[in-house]
C-alpha cells in the first residue's frame, strides 16, 4: 500500500497568493483545497507582507501539508514589481520552512509541461486540465489553480527533487 502524501502549493504574489493542496498516493491524485490569500494594497509592504505570511500560515495550521511546492520567479520588464515579488515568494518559502516542511521550487514552464503538456500554456487550459486531473478540485481565482498546479508539479517530480536535496546537502557538508 503506497502511503498518500498531502502537497501545498504556492503561487507567491503580492497581492495574491494562491493555495492549493492535493493529497498524492502514488499516481492518483486527490483534491484536498485551495483558496487566495489577499493583501490589502492600502497598507504598507511590510504589512502586506505580514498579511501574507499570517494567511499562509493558517492555511498550513488548517490543511497541516507534509510537504510544500513554490514556483520561482520570472523576471519581468518592471523591476519594482519583480522586487515586490520576490519579498511575496520569501513568505511563501519561509512560512512552510519555519513549521518543518520541506520546500521544492519549480520553474512556470516546468508546471505548465507536467500538468498541459507544453511550458507554453495559457491559464485557462491550466486551469481546465486541473480539472481534468482532479475532477472534484474547485479553485476561487487562477492562483489557486496554478497553486494546484504546482503541487500536481510536486507530485510528478518530487523523487528528483529529494535526490536533488541530498546531493546538495553532501556537497555543502
Amino acid at each position: 500500500m503506497t502511503t498518500a502524501i498531502r502537497i501545498l502549493g504556492i503561487d507567491p504574489g503580492l497581492r495574491r497568493t494562491g493555495w492549493g493542496l492535493i493529497i498524492a498516493t502514488g499516481n492518483r491524485l486527490s483534491f484536498g483545497g485551495s483558496g487566495t490569500i489577499l493583501s490589502d494594497s492600502k497598507l504598507s509592504l511590510a504589512e502586506r507582507l505580514r498579511q501574507l505570511h499570517d494567511g499562509l500560515q493558517e492555511v498550513l495550521q488548517r490543511e497541516q501539508p507534509e510537504e510544500a511546492a513554490v514556483e520561482l520567479t520570472f523576471v519581468n520588464k518592471d523591476a519594482g514589481a519583480t522586487l515586490k515579488l520576490g519579498q511575496a515568494r520569501g513568505i511563501a518559502l519561509l512560512v512552510p520552512a519555519l513549521n518543518g516542511l520541506s520546500v521544492a521550487e519549480y520553474a512556470p514552464n516546468l508546471v505548465k509541461k507536467t500538468v498541459v503538456g507544453t511550458g507554453h500554456a495559457e491559464k485557462e487550459q491550466i486551469r481546465m486540465m486541473v480539472k481534468v486531473l482532479m475532477p472534484k478540485a474547485t479553485f476561487n481565482s487562477d492562483d489557486a489553480a496554478d497553486a494546484l498546479a504546482i503541487a500536481v508539479c510536486h507530485a510528478q517530480h518530487r523523487g528528483a527533487a529529494a535526490a536533488t536535496a541530498r546531493i546538495a546537502a553532501r556537497i555543502g557538508s
